[in-house]
């Protein structure tokens, strides 16, 4: 183990020797770098990234999650040498707002929003060609009126922050009073009986609603490799790497194609599909750095 990984477990407490065993499932990404790039060598690597917790920092106010001018500069480079996706909760643009880089390819909406290449067997630089993929857009009129139900709802407490993410709606309650907790949920689970196409899930501290079809951000992954023409390359090799629990679907394809490595962001012991672990944005800014090296 690595020094710089050791030196954050050996205040000895329960949490922190419960993450220790837990990393023995799940290594550090940069402690066995060397090992995953000789596994990686000679295949044509495609990166895969979620936003909030793993480009940027998990903030209080959504619209305050910046990512680093360091970290924009390391990911351009990693852009410019492979073919690089962000795959996010949020709305597309606001992702591309937030990212501020052309050579990324961006999802949104947990993947229902697509911006792809059309039709691209060039692995190393992106051209202006691109195909705009969203399997959801008939749920749009309807995801508007959940919309305007929860605001309408929700308007008496405190707290809440309901974002609009285009083919999905999140509501934050990172500053709703405890008290109010269980009404939010009895809210959310009153509208969506009203609105049965739609079904809700948990991320950090928010409740994700979203269309109730088969497609995640696995199936966003597919779409992007296909685009990429690494459909069905035994060449290829993704890197993917994720925070969320939505993510979790992207690490069950990487490991049924048996290409690449799902790696997760967390600083405690979850359960996960992923063979590789990253504590904070920090250390996915350094592993990023050391492929462009």
């Amino acid at each position: 183990m690595g020094l710089a990984r050791l030196s954050s477990i050996e205040d000895g407490n329960a949490t922190s020797i419960e993450y220790a065993s837990w990393l023995v499932e799940h290594p550090c990404a940069l402690e066995k770098f060397e090992e995953m790039m000789k596994i990686a060598k000679g295949k044509k690597i495609v990166i895969f990234l979620d936003y909030d917790g793993t480009l940027s920092d998990i903030v209080p106010n959504p619209e305050e999650a910046f990512m680093t001018d360091k970290m924009r500069m390391v990911l351009g480079e990693v852009a410019n040498r492979f073919p690089t996706a962000i795959i996010s909760g949020r709305k597309r643009e606001r992702v591309q707002d937030f990212v501020q880089l052309k050579n990324v390819y961006y999802a949104g909406s947990h993947g229902l929003d697509i911006e792809a290449p059309l039709d691209s067997t060039n692995s190393n630089e992106k051209d202006n060609k691109v195909v705009f993929y969203q399997p959801a857009i008939e749920f749009l009129p309807e995801k508007q009126k959940i919309l305007n139900l929860l605001g309408e709802r929700t308007n008496g407490i405190k707290g809440v922050n309901i974002e609009d993410n285009k083919f999905c709606i999140s509501v934050h309650y990172r500053h709703v009073h405890t008290k109010d907790f269980g009404t939010v949920e009895n809210i959310i689970s009153g509208v969506l009986k009203e609105h049965p196409n739609f079904r809700v899930s948990t991320g950090i501290k928010v409740f994700e609603i979203g269309p109730n079809i088969v497609w995640n951000k696995g199936h966003a992954l597919e779409y992007f490799l296909e685009n990429l023409g690494f459909g069905n390359s035994d060449d290829v090799f993704p890197i993917y790497i994720g925070d969320d629990r939505t993510d979790e679907d992207a690490f069950k394809v990487l490991l049924k194609r048996g290409q690449g490595f799902p790696i997760v962001v967390t600083a405690a012991p979850k359960d996960t599909n992923a063979l590789y672990s990253l504590r904070e944005p920090k250390e996915v800014m350094e592993f990023l750095l050391g492929l462009v090296a």
